[in-house]
């Protein structure tokens, strides 16, 4: 486990280069090993990472300065990589990741003219990315699973990881949304390799837009979103990739895809029990 790597007062991420593009991430071929993020880089190369990707000017134009950094690989390859302020607490965390590099193979077929078999992917388990100096109100009211509320830092953060995948030759980037509201979000970057669930997942945010995101996110997780016939609808995770190599983009350009995800929308109907969410969110506060 690496368990120290404080930031000094004088920022790293100055204007002035302080390590060549050749350094900062640089041994695509090194050994496997449980001390090293991703089994590759040091703890250095990857704060030189995040430096050229800003994330570190960003941190601290939120006063979120000095971090420190915790990287656990007791379950490796699966790594959980922390980004905490001043102190490793939890109270004090920015970012909880859980990732690994691994091969990815559908488990049928997905379309007739397109084959897709085994790719290697950066995948994430888990992401939480808070603003511990932050705190909720009745103004600003949490998603489900936030403590605190968010840092504004999505698309860097993901700019960081597609980086990191395209140096070192992923296929792309495979994520579980474990909520509905991640994966709502996702569909920004990132496509369900099944097109029945982005279909599922259009269908009941394009069924209520007089209902504001956070408020379906939590219909959705109080078990409050129902089927038309009236069978209770339970979110399940699926994966969603961001791909980087032309057969997955052309997997979700197709045609066939795009229809698939058409026709579940179509015959897909769903309602809000709102007696649930009322009695159910009354118990929440």
């Amino acid at each position: 486990m690496i368990k120290k790597a404080r930031i000094k007062e004088t920022p790293f991420w100055r204007e002035t280069q302080l390590i060549g593009e050749k350094e900062i991430l640089s041994d695509l071929t090194g050994s496997k090993g449980s001390s090293l993020f991703l089994g590759r880089y040091t703890m250095h190369e990857v704060i030189a990472a995040l430096g050229k990707k800003n994330f570190l000017r960003e941190a601290r134009k939120r006063k979120l300065w000095p971090l420190e950094f915790d990287l656990d690989s007791s379950e490796y390859p699966l790594q959980r990589f922390r980004i905490f302020y001043e102190s490793k607490k939890p109270e004090k965390m920015i970012v909880d990741l859980k990732i690994k590099e691994g091969r990815f193979r559908p488990k049928k077929k997905l379309a007739s003219n397109i084959s897709l078999p085994e790719y290697r992917f950066l995948i994430f388990e888990w992401l939480t990315l808070q603003n511990p100096l932050l705190t909720f109100s009745q103004e600003r009211t949490p998603l489900p699973g936030q403590e605190h509320p968010g840092i504004g830092l999505g698309q860097k953060v993901l700019d960081i990881f597609v980086y990191l995948a395209r140096i070192t030759r992923q296929d792309g980037l495979l994520a579980f949304p474990a909520y509905f509201h991640n994966a709502l979000l996702f569909t920004r970057y990132f496509y369900f390799i099944n097109p029945e669930k982005k279909g599922e997942v259009q269908a009941i945010r394009e069924s209520f837009p007089e209902v504001s995101f956070k408020q379906l996110a939590w219909i959705v997780y109080l078990g409050c979103l129902k089927y038309r016939e009236g069978k209770k609808y339970e979110w399940q995770a699926e994966e969603m990739v961001y791909p980087l190599n032309k057969a997955w983009k052309d997997y979700f350009d197709s045609r066939e895809y795009k229809e698939k995800v058409k026709e579940s929308q179509r015959i897909m109907g769903f309602e809000i029990d709102w007696d649930c969410y009322r009695a159910k969110m009354s118990e929440q506060s």
